[in-house]
């Protein structure tokens, strides 16, 4: 079990699909030199293994091992795909303080990924999704080119399963939330994540492609800085 220190704050990264806790470089010393203590956690969903089956609920249980450990309230930040397994861990969770969805999917009970989708994305418990095409322009239109195609080498392929399972309780409905909407999002459409952002208690937006941890870096650590402490 893991305590916090001289009262520094504790977030939680959960990446989105795809990805992997790597994709947090940029903004762990932004928000370290905010004051915050920072964690990270890897989806097992998100695999180069061909083979790989992890679905949601597995991602679920990564991120709860990593709340297990810590004995403090912790602010949990996903992004994207990663907004329902943390959504769903939260649910079980009793140390989770706020939900900071950024460009994330801030779902209800019963939705999936592959059930918002309208019948675009695969279902069932096995197959692999691969890279979507030309990921520098449309995760990190607004990034500096050689940090963007760095990132778009290291993506690895997602499981079916984990767009097919589903949602079981809406815990931001209890436990405080707040949504980053990024507005230049070419993944995420900004109307959709308005949509969504209606069911946090507050949201910001940010001028940003869909994934500002990499183009802005500074002013993302900022605005969770200035959430936390409102």
């Amino acid at each position: 079990m893991t305590t916090a220190t001289h009262g520094n704050p504790i977030i939680l990264l959960v990446h989105g699909a795809w990805h992997g806790a790597w994709c947090w470089e940029k903004l762990v010393p932004e928000l370290t030199d905010q004051g915050w203590r920072v964690l990270t956690v890897d989806l097992p969903s998100a695999s180069s293994d061909p083979a790989n089956t992890a679905g949601m609920y597995d991602d679920a249980r990564a991120i709860r091992r990593c709340l297990d450990g810590v004995d403090a309230p912790v602010t949990v930040l996903a992004h994207s795909y990663g907004g329902l397994p943390a959504t769903e861990a939260a649910a079980t969770a009793t140390n989770v303080s706020r939900l900071v969805y950024l460009a994330a999917f801030q779902l209800d009970e019963g939705d999936s990924l592959a059930s918002q989708s309208g019948g675009q994305l695969p279902t069932g418990d096995t197959g692999i999704l691969p890279v979507p095409e030309d990921p520098a322009k449309h995760f990190y239109g607004d990034a500096v080119s050689e940090d963007a195609d760095r990132a778009a080498r290291r993506l690895v392929p997602q499981t079916v399963k984990s767009f097919s399972e589903s949602l079981t309780e809406p815990v931001w409905k209890t436990v405080p939330s707040s949504y980053i909407i990024c507005e230049q999002d070419e993944i995420l459409p900004p109307a959709l994540q308005e949509a969504m952002a209606a069911r946090a208690d507050r949201s910001y937006r940010l001028s940003s492609s869909h994934s500002p941890f990499l183009s802005m870096p500074g002013d993302l650590a900022r605005l969770i800085t200035t959430d936390a402490d409102r």
